[in-house]
């Protein structure tokens, strides 16, 4: 994982995660994301584990879809707990996510909510 630009801040694994996406890297997305992460997607689904991510994202990348940077909803910070959200295209529901700051001060999601339509839907 120390190939890849690290989060700072909680905010910049979202901007990461469409740069990666949009360059179709499975991995690099799914190094965005703790061990032991648990991804609601596919709908009704849980895709658990940074592998499980990765692969997940090799199969819905390989479709080329594009991804559009959102502007983030303020981020909720305790301690090294973080809430980072973004508001959907539709205006109804939320697209929410839980990061951790990790020993080097970087963060990783651990937890996503994502609204998984995508771009063309």
């Amino acid at each position: 994982m120390s190939e890849y630009e690290r989060a700072l801040r909680p905010e910049d694994i979202t901007r990461l995660f469409v740069e990666r996406s949009n360059a179709g890297d499975a991995a690099g997305v799914a190094a965005l994301y703790e061990e032991n992460a648990v991804l609601a997607y596919p709908p009704g689904e849980q895709t658990v584990g940074r592998e499980a991510i990765r692969a997940l994202w090799e199969k819905v990348l390989a479709s080329n879809p594009r991804f559009e940077p959102e502007q983030p909803l303020p981020t909720l910070i305790s301690g090294d707990i973080a809430l980072t959200s973004t508001p959907p295209r539709d205006g109804a529901g939320a697209r929410a996510q839980v990061a951790r700051r990790q020993p080097d001060g970087s963060w990783l999601r651990l937890l996503d909510q994502p609204e998984f339509t995508l771009p063309g839907d």
